[in-house]
């Protein structure tokens, strides 16, 4: 009868093992492969990212946008002509030089909103450059070894009970779960930062067409902030993620199992957390509204 039961506790601890073991091994193969999707996601530019959406992107902004800054412009570079005039004692003290300033401000003008959509691109090609080398330094010191964690995992588990492995099991698949359920929350707030650059950029000539103005730039400067705070989001969220793969490397699964284990969880909502924070942060480095 005790062979029995022996021979039942050996089956349930080989079970209970072998599960903790898949757990653990599928939890942190998510924290690698999750490190370099978002690598490759914020690297990307607009148009790398979906042509198509970028396709309509360009042809609304060359076919619907720029239309509308072109009567913006005229207005504006009308109204400058204006105050430029009435600014000398109403036309009392007229110099050629300032015709030559205008026109040279004019076509500086007609340049940015004929390039709008190029600028716009170029922005976002600096944003991908520098998240690109983040990338490269990040996926270089923070991969986690999986087999190592395992194997430290394996052996504290031979001194641990029946009912402690079933724990330990039950422990695993909810961080587990707890990954696969935040991995859906940074891929919504990857594609959401996608889809305002994308919105960024069908409208950019229209911010363009107020900047040769001293009273109406503003609204074309804080568009060109605006532009920077989100290339350069994808370089604060690869920080964010640098320094959770840092955490979760540091982690010592042979001291306490459950501690490491509820750490693992609580790295995860933290970068959660901190991945929907990139966003503001970056917006009030660059002093965009």
């Amino acid at each position: 009868m005790d062979k029995i039961f022996e021979s039942i506790e050996e089956w349930m601890r080989n079970l209970l093992t072998g599960m903790v073991s898949s757990n653990l091994t599928n939890m942190f193969t998510d924290v690698n492969e999750k490190t370099g999707d978002i690598a490759s996601q914020v690297g990307q530019t607009p148009q790398g990212w979906s042509g198509s959406i970028f396709s309509l992107i360009q042809n609304l902004s060359d076919s619907v946008i720029v239309p509308i800054a072109g009567m913006i412009i005229t207005f504006v570079l009308c109204y400058e002509l204006i105050s430029m005039l009435t600014e000398k004692n109403n036309m009392h003290d007229i110099d050629t030089w300032m015709f030559f300033k205008y026109f040279f401000k004019m076509w500086v003008a007609v340049w940015f909103v004929s390039n709008a959509f190029t600028i716009t691109m170029a922005i976002f090609d600096v944003g991908q450059n520098v998240v690109n080398r983040a990338a490269g330094v990040i996926n270089q010191q923070t991969a986690i070894n999986i087999d190592s964690v395992v194997t430290s995992m394996e052996t504290a588990m031979e001194s641990m009970e029946v009912g402690e492995l079933i724990i330990l099991a039950l422990e695993t698949l909810l961080a587990s779960l707890c990954l696969k359920v935040i991995s859906v929350f940074i891929t919504v707030i990857l594609y959401g930062r996608m889809i305002e650059i994308y919105l960024y950029s069908s409208i950019g000539a229209i911010p363009f067409a107020t900047m040769s103005n001293r009273e109406w730039g503003q609204i074309g400067s804080n568009y060109l902030r605006g532009l920077f705070a989100l290339a350069f989001q994808g370089f604060f969220i690869m920080v964010c993620v640098g320094i959770y793969s840092v955490l979760v490397a540091n982690i010592q699964v042979s001291d306490n199992v459950h501690t490491a284990l509820l750490s693992v969880m609580a790295y995860t909502v933290i970068l959660c957390f901190s991945l929907m924070k990139t966003a503001n942060f970056s917006k009030s480095i660059f002093n965009a509204h």
